[in-house]
């Protein structure tokens, strides 16, 4: 028996149970994007599946709409597959145990993946619609966004004839989402001469950081463990001779570190305790209302061959010069940041340093900028530099008819204005701005709480209301 019987929309939610019940994981899309085929041949719906399953489906303009320009209703398939310890399910063979009270709807022991397959299920019930009224659709099923919009930036959008767009990958009813950041990755390689070096070994470590994710949090005012360590260690070095055996913290590019860690040799192990105390004391006092648990603290080493001296002041050159943070705030949108970039990487293999940077701007042309300050400084000290997983920004437009449009269908349904909003962070929408010449997008969805999570849930009554006001702004685009 069906577990989302009776909740509306009826299709919507039949679709979105369907769905939940196939494996989709990141890299996992094959059987998700099979399920579409079919969905589209057995309705005679025009559909084009690619070699790494990016799916778009057609649906003909109604009656009465034939002169209307198509619109693009695009989400991906893929979902973050996390559970909770004791869960027993395997995400990449099973479906997911749908649990509802009638108001939320969550799996059992697992996420849920109404991120983003409820665009999925709002989607395919518009296609299979025939009493809605809309121009001609062209529904785009995008695969492997949570890895990096590998979908996206892989579809071949000549199969799509329209530059507007309505994406339902966005978390919060009632805000509207029309521009985003976009990104790469900028990994320095500092190649390393160890030696012998008979000094006392000491380990630095800098911890009790909030962390968190570099675009919707860098405008936090939170510390960069990494940026800390560099501090010290260059204090270190102005008060003893000093050489260093390693230096790593972070996991991901686009998560602000929380801890960091240097093995180092040291002529005054004393000298270096003082400079860690004095350290400790100086980001209490700098971090203290945004990161008032930091601390650093100095312990016994494990020892090593060090990195010779030319090489240890090339790394605090690094960790102490290379930028970090917010660069830029726009001029035209209060409040977002427009620029920036986090060293969310740092690690050390025998005969290399490696840090990566996560860069982001909404204005492409700033961060190729940023991309060129750490080249040229990587090059200036003998280091290497490598460039990956671009993609676009995604501008605000002050004149925006897509946006116009469902800002006034908004405002007759809920009696108020929607929430614009610009967002620091990379969406899908910005990799098709820069496909798709005088692109209109707009990122709009239901109420969704803790995705990504075991305990993600979504709210049945928001997303009947987000799929009403898809479907009357489909109405009114005659």
């Amino acid at each position: 028996m069906s577990v989302l019987n009776g909740l509306k929309p009826e299709k919507v939610f039949k679709y979105f149970e369907e769905i939940c019940s196939i494996p989709h994981g990141s890299g996992n899309t094959k059987m998700i994007s099979d399920y579409l085929v079919k969905f589209a041949n057995e309705r005679c719906l025009w559909v084009y599946q690619d070699e790494i399953n990016n799916v778009i489906i057609k649906k003909t303009a109604s009656e009465g709409y034939e002169k209307a320009e198509p619109v693009i209703l695009q989400g991906h398939i893929d979902m973050v597959c996390e559970k909770a310890p004791d869960s027993q399910i395997n995400m990449e063979k099973e479906g997911l145990c749908l649990k509802t009270d009638g108001e939320t709807i969550w799996a059992d022991g697992t996420t849920l993946g109404a991120d983003n397959g409820i665009a999925v299920a709002m989607m395919m019930s518009i296609l299979d619609d025939k009493d809605i009224k809309s121009p001609a659709v062209e529904a785009v099923f995008t695969v492997d966004e949570e890895i990096g919009l590998v979908g996206a930036n892989f579809l071949d959008t000549s199969y799509l004839s329209s530059r507007r767009m309505i994406n339902i990958d966005s978390e919060d009813e009632g805000i509207f989402t029309v521009s985003c950041a976009g990104g790469e990755v900028a990994k320095c390689i500092l190649p390393i001469s160890r030696e012998k070096y008979d000094k006392t070994p000491v380990s630095v470590f800098v911890g009790g950081l909030l962390g968190g994710h570099s675009g919707v949090e860098i405008d936090k005012g939170r510390a960069n463990s990494n940026i800390l360590l560099g501090r010290v260690l260059d204090k270190i070095k102005g008060e003893t001779e000093m050489r260093i055996i390693s230096v790593s913290g972070g996991l991901k590019d686009n998560a602000i570190p929380r801890e960091s860690a240097a093995e180092i040799l040291v002529s005054d192990a004393d000298k270096a305790k003082k400079v860690c105390d004095e350290m400790d004391r100086t980001f209490k006092n700098e971090y203290n209302l945004t990161d008032s648990e930091v601390f650093v603290s100095l312990g016994k080493g494990q020892g090593g061959e060090s990195i010779d001296k030319v090489g240890t002041d090339k790394i605090i050159a690094m960790l102490c010069c290379l930028p970090n943070g917010i660069i830029e705030m726009s001029a035209g949108i209060k409040g977002l940041v427009q620029t920036s970039l986090n060293m969310g990487i740092l690690k050390t293999n025998e005969n290399e340093i490696i840090a990566e940077f996560g860069v982001r701007s909404s204005i492409d042309s700033q961060k190729e900028m940023l991309m060129r300050r750490i080249k040229c400084f990587m090059e200036s000290v003998g280091g290497v530099f490598e460039a990956s997983g671009r993609y676009s920004g995604w501008e605000y437009k002050k004149e925006s008819p897509l946006r116009e449009l469902m800002s006034e269908v908004y405002e007759d349904m809920y009696g108020e204005k929607p929430v614009i909003q610009a967002i620091h962070a990379g969406l899908e929408c910005g990799t098709f701005a820069g496909k798709i010449d005088s692109f209109d997008g707009i990122s709009i969805g239901p109420d969704m709480r803790d995705i990504h999570t075991f305990s993600e849930k979504l709210y049945v009554k928001s997303t009947e209301r987000v799929y009403n006001m898809i479907v009357e702004t489909l109405k009114r685009m005659k």
